[in-house]
């Protein structure tokens, strides 16, 4: 059954590329968003950047909602190899990662454009220091220069080559 969490900053895609990935391979889309308490939206409104406390309860919902949802994909930053160890041990199940990767600057650029989001540029930033890129070992890494469904494709072919 495939669980798969598509990461990186904020303003990389996940959402965009996580919901086309979903409606091609026909499973649930999660928003990993939608899964933070208020007061970590409130927070960053705010312009402040999360703590590993504040990341912790709503990783284990990220995780818990990859095991009760699957087969799913779940945008989620998933920033350091902790915090995507802490979504695999929540969900108690393999999770594939797909990591979308660009330059500050053109994740910048990106969140500049968008009018629905919470999340301000100022915390790009901070974003930026907390990751920890994974390596080609723990997930399929995509720059972020490619159309969507050229994303979606290089995903699924990635997928079709493992074995669940």
């Amino acid at each position: 059954m495939q669980r798969i969490v598509v990461m990186g900053v904020s303003g990389s895609g996940k959402t965009s590329v996580g919901q086309a990935l979903a409606a091609r391979l026909g499973i649930a889309f999660t928003d990993a968003d939608d899964l933070h308490p208020a007061a970590n939206v409130e927070k960053m409104r705010a312009g402040h950047p999360l703590t590993d406390e504040d990341r912790w309860p709503w990783l284990d919902r990220v995780g818990r909602k990859l095991a009760d949802a699957a087969p799913g994909v779940v945008a989620c930053s998933a920033l350091k190899r902790s915090y995507r160890d802490r979504i695999r041990a929540a969900c108690g199940a393999p999770v594939r990662f797909v990591h979308l990767s660009g330059s500050r600057d053109q994740i910048a650029a990106r969140m500049a454009a968008r009018t629905d989001h919470y999340m301000p540029v100022s915390l790009l930033d901070s974003q930026f220091a907390t990751l920890e890129p994974p390596g080609a070992d723990e997930a399929l890494i995509l720059g972020i220069d490619a159309p969507v469904d050229t994303l979606v494709d290089r995903i699924a072919n990635h997928l079709e080559g493992q074995t669940t």
